[in-house]
């Protein structure tokens, strides 16, 4: 019996660095062609984030792409869902392989890519190499290179590829290079010379094997083949390249020659050998690091990546790395373990100090310099006044020292740079709020909040693990409550250390008031309010301003201009705002022109708000958010639907809102904006009585713009809100638009019982509210809903009501519409002639809108009518010309259904293979967007055209398929298949 098990993401694993393959519980999976391998190849090298599908195309093909490329990574992407989920069921979105937003994502954790294990292994053991931890690397190394079993992608096609292959080629010979250096510094040099030779005869030019080559045949006693190494180099590099060896390698050559000690390696154990990263250290030197915190957990990779920026060569230049973030992320407990890790690289001491930048007094450069010259074992009287001469002596003491400098809390550069060394050897380690703290040569390091991971371990480290592990749900919620802020996950867990009588739950309940967690947040002396007042007291006026009302929007970013429509201001004056509190620490510009805050920072922003500001002062700032978005949203909807009379009866905006160039932007905007949209929307009906009207014309407005599935759940919550909240403040018109939308979302889902109550609902309220633009749109969606359902007679009227409101509305685009849905309702009723001059009548209108929306629907009414009665020829135009305007408007939802369309259309021309492949096109797009009707008219196609090419088992299977999702929606196109089923024989066995 053949096994069906579905390989899961985390039981499926691939190989990059040699041939492709993928393994399924240890068994291969067929991969299919080249060019499809190649295709996962790059899914794969992008670690799960998404992929366009125009991306996808360059990659494959580059500036060669065939016209007909996008179909063919729809069919690679298909395809390759069927191998990595075989056991998927067909009506089951993909987990591993899955659409994003005009693109492919694959869903496989890194562990189980051998490249991006390889990529973190080098990454740690160069990290370690750095560090002077060389066991550790070469342990690193090796682990890495193991992962090879030939060349990296090897023959896979496309410009992506080849620039991967030699990336990855270049990658590997580093890590070789880096195990044989980690293998001399270890005395295992007899064991490399073999490997050495053999990559040198592969790369022949390349100095640095080389220089290991003859560094190791010398500590091996072979100082004559040492040097024909060289020679046989040098003759190369002349011969070749025209140039002679390196400095590295001429200078290894030359102590060669003289027998140079130096060269060979020193005894273990011995007085001149030092451990991994140690030295001896001198008497009297300062050691004035802060103690380490015990419990300290997590953030492995950063900390190696500081002590790597304290630690690693420079040349003559001073190493410095500074640490910024929000108050309370960590960034001095972070600094002080990572201070402790790299002592041993600086046996000349460490030296520490407070510089009290949030505080109103901070530290002057003076006297610390003091401090630090005392401590340095300078004579008080020799110390000059003048601070140039202060820091002139400093830098003189330091000299040919090895010292480390931990500056904790810095207020400004211009604290900072008195204090630090002039020359390499020392180390300077920064923390600050700052953003705004540049130091020449400096390493920058944003240190954000911890992840889920490292937070629960923090808890169990103070709490107890036992007690943390007996509730994982409490314990998760309870760090997701802190934000994964470090000092306030710190807090919790002291809370409960110090309360062995609570329960984890427990607490998470005392948090879940938003307006009182702040106060939860505090045991003893550490409270996470106290941390964020430091920061907020020192703004300026302006910037406090800005903090507090930044804040009192619930979306989780904004954009700059909604920052500058809370503000009350112009782009430019909200950027300094903006900018100057990131610079503060107390906003994150995390991406060009939008900012976030931490969620404890924004109940603090809050609370400051509601002290400082009046309540009309608020309201005000998100009035103006939703206006300027309901503005937006309307300059949106008047480029992708230009001919509609919606934009004529919204409610009035004051803002001028965003502008687009075209289509394509507007669209970009939406996507980019969702969120912000929704959590506006959801907190004006919440919060906004009085901006009930602008927030359910947004909400109508932006729903009419949104394509796909994925945003129905969350349009459905929304909808049902603002139905509710227009309910219970008695305005019918806003509530007969949101129960609209909530009808038409049922219906797009095929909850066609649920879609025909709402819209019914909305009928009658709008009908009540004399909203003649919703009894329109309500009246319109109605008469399809009861056509889809087979019940034209009752379709005809409501739609005939829909074009009668459209004369009211002066929308001939919309007339357009109605009438294209009108014909195929007549067709319906046996009415063949009155249904082919209401589609060509559409289609006129529509041509005189200039609309290419409304264009591309009405083709695709005709084509339905033009097959219907017996013209598959002249339908197969008009539905190859309304799918062009469906692809290039990105409306997919269409585009899936003018392909089942004309899959039909050339299955009545009895061209059964393109009716196969228009009907895969078309049910590939439906999985996608969990289109059920869709999807059963491509299998019934399928059905009738695989019996014909002579495959009737799986003829049959579709066709059972198509009945089965028709029966369930109820519509009358089961019977149909039902027929054709009993007409096609089962196969004989």
């Amino acid at each position: 019996m053949r096994d069906t098990a579905e390989p899961s993401a985390d039981r499926l694993h691939f190989q990059l660095l040699g041939p492709v393959r993928a393994l399924a519980d240890g068994r291969p999976v067929d991969l299919g062609a080249r060019q499809q391998r190649a295709m996962l190849a790059v899914l794969l090298l992008r670690g799960g984030a998404t992929v366009s599908s125009d991306e996808l195309i360059d990659a494959l093909w580059g500036e060669n792409a065939p016209p007909q490329a996008l179909g063919t990574i729809r069919t690679y992407a298909s395809r390759l869902r069927t191998l990595l989920e075989p056991g998927r069921a067909a009506r089951t979105p993909a987990t591993v392989l899955v659409s994003v937003a005009g693109g492919y994502a694959l869903r496989v954790a890194p562990a189980n890519v051998d490249a991006l294990v390889f990529e973190r292994l080098l990454a740690e053991a160069t990290a370690a190499h750095t560090a002077g931890d060389t066991a550790t690397a070469h342990d690193a190394y090796a682990a890495a290179l193991d992962l090879w079993h030939g060349a990296a992608l090897a023959g896979l096609p496309g410009p992506y590829c080849e620039r991967q292959h030699d990336r990855l080629s270049e990658a590997r010979l580093a890590a070789q290079e880096g195990l044989f250096d980690c293998a001399l510094a270890l005395g295992r040099h007899a064991e490399v010379v073999p490997e050495l030779t053999s990559l040198t005869a592969e790369h022949p030019l390349r100095e640095r094997l080389r220089a290991q080559l003859v560094l190791a045949l010398y500590r091996c006693g072979r100082q004559v083949d040492a040097l024909a190494a060289y020679a046989d180099a040098r003759r190369l590099l002349v011969g070749e390249l025209g140039v002679e060896p390196g400095p590295e390698l001429a200078r290894l050559h030359a102590r060669v020659l003289a027998g140079d000690p130096g060269l060979a390696l020193p005894a273990p154990g011995s007085p001149d050998a030092p451990g991994p990263g140690e030295a001896r250290r001198p008497a009297g030197a300062p050691f004035q690091l802060p103690a380490g915190i015990p419990d300290f957990t997590g953030r492995e990779e950063l900390v190696r990546e500081v002590r790597g920026a304290l630690t690693g060569a420079a040349g003559p230049a001073v190493m410095i790395a500074v640490l910024t973030g929000i108050g309370g992320v960590g960034k001095t407990t972070l600094a002080v373990h990572a201070a402790h890790l790299a002592r041993p690289d600086f046996p000349d001491g460490q030296l520490y100090v407070d510089l009290r930048g949030t505080c109103a007094d901070p530290a002057g450069s003076g006297s610390v310099l003091a401090h630090f010259l005392q401590a340095l074992d300078v004579p008080e009287s020799d110390i000059p006044d003048d601070l140039e001469q202060r820091a002139a002596l400093y830098r003189s003491v330091l000299a040919d020292r090895r010292v480390l400098l931990l500056l904790d809390n810095a207020r400004d550069a211009a604290q900072l740079r008195p204090l630090l060394p002039g020359t390499a050897g020392c180390a300077v380690l920064v923390t600050t709020r700052s953003r705004a703290v540049t130091l020449g040569g400096a390493r920058q390091f944003h240190i954000g909040v911890t992840t889920e991971t490292e937070a629960l371990s923090l808890l169990a480290a103070i709490a107890g693990e036992d007690r943390i592990n007996a509730e994982p749900r409490a314990a998760k919620a309870l760090a997701a409550a802190c934000g994964h802020l470090p000092l306030a996950v710190r807090i919790v867990a002291s809370r409960l250390a110090s309360r062995p009588g609570w329960t984890v739950a427990s607490l998470v309940a005392r948090l879940d008031d938003e307006r009182r967690r702040l106060d939860e947040l505090q045991a003893g002396d550490l409270t996470v309010e106290s941390t964020f007042r430091l920061g907020y007291t020192h703004l300026p006026p302006g910037q406090a301003r800005a903090f507090r009302l930044l804040a009192l929007a619930d979306a989780p970013d904004l954009p700059l201009a909604a920052a500058a429509v809370l503000l009350g201001c112009d782009d430019f004056t909200a950027e300094d705002l903006a900018e100057g509190l990131a610079d503060a620490g107390m906003l994150e510009s995390y991406a060009p022109g939008r900012y976030r805050f931490h969620d404890l920072l924004r109940l603090y922003a809050r609370r400051r708000a509601e002290r400082t500001e009046s309540p009309e002062e608020r309201s005000g700032a998100l009035a103006r958010l939703l206006d300027h978005l309901l503005a937006t949203v309307g300059n949106a909807s008047r480029i992708l639907e230009p001919d509609h009379a919606l934009h004529r009866h919204l409610h009035p905006v004051t803002a001028p809102g965003l502008d687009f160039a075209d289509a394509d932007e507007a669209r970009q905007w939406l996507r980019r904006e969702h969120v912000t949209l929704a959590a506006t929307l959801s907190q004006a009906v919440r919060q906004l009585p009085r901006a009930l009207r602008p927030a359910g014309d947004l909400l109508l407005t932006w729903s009419g713009l949104i394509e796909g599935p994925a945003y129905r759940d969350e349009l459905r919550r929304l909808s049902e809100l603002t139905a509710v909240a227009a309910a219970e403040a008695g305005d019918r018109r806003v509530e007969a638009r949101a129960r609209y939308v909530l009808g038409n979302l049922h219906y797009l889902t095929d909850v066609y019982e649920h879609a025909e109550r709402e819209l019914s609902e909305a009928l009658r309220l709008a009908d009540a509210a004399g909203d003649p633009m919703c009894r329109h749109l309500a009246a319109n969606t109605l008469g399809i809903l009861c056509f889809a359902t087979d019940r034209p007679a009752r379709a005809l009227p409501l739609l005939e009501q829909a074009r009668m409101l459209c004369d009211v509305l002066g929308d001939r685009g919309s007339e357009a519409r109605v009438l294209a849905n009108t014909a195929r309702v007549r067709l319906a009723l046996a009415r063949p002639r009155e249904a082919e001059r209401d589609a060509a009548e559409a289609v006129r209108i529509a041509g005189a809108t200039g609309n290419g929306p409304t264009i591309a629907l009405t083709l695709y009414q005709h084509g339905c009518v033009l097959h219907k009665t017996g013209r598959p020829d002249l339908a197969g135009r008009q539905l190859r010309d309304a799918l062009g305007y469906f692809i290039e408007q990105q409306q997919r939802g269409w585009e899936g259904l003018a392909w089942a369309r004309l899959a039909e259309c050339r299955l009545a021309e009895w061209r059964d293979d393109d009716a196969v492949s228009c009907a895969e096109q078309s049910l590939h797009i439906a999985r996608d967007l969990g289109k059920t009707y869709c999807q059963g008219l491509a299998h019934a196609v399928l059905g009738q055209a695989r019996s014909r090419l002579g495959d009737p088992a799986h003829g049959r299977e579709h066709l059972r398929e198509a009945l089965t999702l028709f029966e369930r929606l109820g519509v009358p196109e089961a019977a149909w298949v039902r027929e054709l089923l009993a007409d096609t024989p089962a196969p004989l066995h």
